[in-house]
């Protein structure tokens, strides 16, 4: 009778933790609506889910925005306060960064945020190797009109900058 009821305990627990890992790796993938509650810069913002749960740090996933001491690098910050904070987004988490961070679609509405940020020239489109990657179209219309950090005659990369300047000091 021991043996059986250990074995049920066994068994139970195992249920448990499959449902568990099942939950986390639904929840990457899964849209979900959150509230904007903070913008850390121009690519990376604070969100609380709507069904609970504790808030999330999120890595807009596609683009790379100016860092904060970047030239460009405040005005994308702001941009994109005046444009989602406080208000309800579409959040689809796809992997996760280097740091941890999920990275994510976010939509306002019907709007994909990343390809606003891009095509108002406040990020550029995140390239990998000989990709151009998946915004090179509306961050070829920004170079074209000179919009937002396009607008200098030789803009610099979010990487080649960090390369050269390491990592801006928190404000």
């Amino acid at each position: 009778m021991a043996r059986f009821g250990r074995l049920r305990l066994l068994a139970a627990v195992l249920l448990w933790a499959g449902c568990a890992a099942h939950s986390a790796e639904q929840a990457l993938g899964e849209a979900y609506a959150a509230r904007v509650s903070r913008v850390h810069d121009g690519d990376t913002l604070w969100v609380q889910p709507l069904d609970g749960g504790r808030q999330r740090k999120l890595r807009i996933d596609g683009i790379d925005a100016p860092e904060i001491c970047q030239s460009g690098g405040l005005v994308a910050r702001d941009a994109l306060r005046l444009r989602v904070m406080d208000r309800v987004v579409l959040v689809k988490e796809r992997s996760l960064d280097r740091y941890g961070r999920p990275l994510a679609k976010v939509q306002l509405g019907r709007e994909d945020v990343a390809g606003w940020l891009v095509e108002h020239g406040l990020a550029w489109s995140y390239r990998w190797r000989d990709d151009p990657g998946p915004y090179a179209d509306q961050e070829s219309a920004a170079r074209t009109l000179g919009l937002g950090v396009f607008a200098e005659p030789q803009p610099e990369v979010p990487g080649d900058f960090r390369k050269r300047h390491g990592p801006c000091v928190s404000r």
